[in-house]
């Protein structure tokens, strides 16, 4: 009996709900790359899409070598990594070796030993023995070259996820030592979101005619209807077909969403014996989903960058009071945004919408967009949610999860 944990796996290899979506024919692309495609292959798609999923169904952990772009902060962590992963070593030592000889002179009787030969006479027998006297010296190989001729000698596929968290200045130069052996036929995999922080047109101009695109698309609510289908009737539990098309609509897209609603809900039942799944409140599964995913970025956001002075304090139309980073937050929950791309009139309108006093003027508000953008695009936030066009006024929700959280949580039950 399998029990709700090991069917339903957001942020997991869900094993038992894996959906490989034939009509895209994602999985026959994805496999070209072992097959001496000789081309860089990039597999993009929006966050929480499935791309790591996909790439380790074909090319799993024990039969490739997959490095975390997050861990990458300079270049030499990328080699170093390989040389682990590889347990190569960097060092190379040359021995050098000069014999000398000395002999030993026995006597003994033919009874003795020295011959099989009998006699009783005296004979004599002489030993050579050797001596080894030598030198070594060390050669100590960089750890780029270290890596790459541990790549090039086991032919292990590479497979780099979350190459956009690789530093920009770092990506092409990564691709450029990557460019000899992708030539040579070695299955060289990113894993990638399509954002600004992942330099698509630097990758692409270091390899002209050598880049294989795999574009993920987004899931469609038949895809997403799979997960549930599959995993609770795998548990024997029978789910109105209107609870699971809510759940499908309400997931953006995300599969990842999708097995979290799904797991939820089959706790819910399992701590209840005597609910049902027609019973189970979905609102109340979306608030706890909500919650759990994305509180921590909306904190970080809101709490916007360090400053010495308190800010102006301005009041909302339910009566509470916030600073001007928490009101623009509440006007984006009040449009309920999915993965889209704002106009700085319409998040105005918002703002106006929910504040109860003067509305800030439009280069406050572009300022606070860019600190916002500026704190999901570094380390203080473990994905870019957000990312603000500072010419063009344009504000683009980029994180399925924030997008959840402003729909659902503590701004939008406000």
């Amino acid at each position: 009996m399998l029990n709700f944990q090991e069917i339903f796996v957001p942020g997991g290899f869900p094993r038992h709900t894996y959906n490989p979506r034939l009509d895209h024919q994602l999985e026959e692309r994805l496999a070209e790359a072992t097959q001496n495609l000789c081309k860089l292959v990039t597999v993009t798609g929006q966050t929480k899409s499935g791309k790591t999923v996909l790439a380790r169904k074909i090319l799993p952990p024990e039969a490739a070598i997959w490095v975390d772009g997050g861990a990458v902060a300079q270049e030499d962590d990328f080699w170093q990594i390989l040389i682990e992963r590889l347990g190569l070593f960097q060092s190379k030592a040359t021995e050098q070796k000069k014999l000398s000889a000395r002999k030993i002179i026995g006597k003994g009787t033919a009874q003795a030993s020295f011959f099989f030969a009998k006699g009783t006479g005296e004979v004599g027998a002489e030993l050579e023995k050797s001596r080894s006297t030598g030198t070594t010296s060390g050669q100590i190989l960089s750890s780029r070259v270290a890596a790459l001729k541990g790549l090039a000698a086991f032919r292990r596929p590479l497979v780099i996820d979350d190459f956009h968290y690789v530093p920009r200045t770092l990506q092409a130069s990564i691709v450029r030592a990557l460019k000899p052996l992708i030539f040579d036929g070695l299955a060289v995999v990113l894993i990638a979101i399509p954002h600004r922080r992942y330099d698509a047109l630097k990758v692409e101009k270091e390899m002209t005619g050598r880049i294989f695109p795999i574009q993920i698309p987004v899931w469609s609510e038949s895809e997403l209807i799979f997960i549930p289908s599959t995993g609770f009737k795998l548990l024997g539990i029978e789910v109105p077909e209107d609870r699971v098309y809510r759940f499908a609509r309400e997931a953006i897209g995300s599969p990842h969403l999708m097995q979290d609603f799904c797991r939820n809900m089959s706790r819910r039942l399992q701590s209840n014996e005597a609910m049902t799944a027609s019973s189970v409140p979905v609102e109340k599964i979306f608030v706890d989903v909500a919650e759990s995913i994305g509180r921590p970025i909306f904190e970080k956001l809101a709490r916007g960058p360090r400053q010495r002075s308190d800010r102006l304090q301005r009041q909302l139309k339910n009566g509470r009071t916030v600073d001007i980073y928490q009101l623009v937050l509440h006007a984006l929950a009040h449009l309920k945004p999915s993965l889209v791309s704002f106009e700085y009139e319409e998040l105005r309108a918002a703002i106006r919408e929910v504040s109860g006093s003067q509305i800030p003027q439009l280069h406050e508000v572009a300022r606070v967009l860019k600190h916002m953008a500026q704190i999901a695009a570094t380390d203080q936030s473990s994905t870019p949610v957000i990312d603000f066009e500072e010419d063009e006024k344009k504000l683009h929700i980029t994180d399925p999860f924030f997008a959840f959280y402003l729909r659902w949580g503590e701004l939008a039950q406000d």
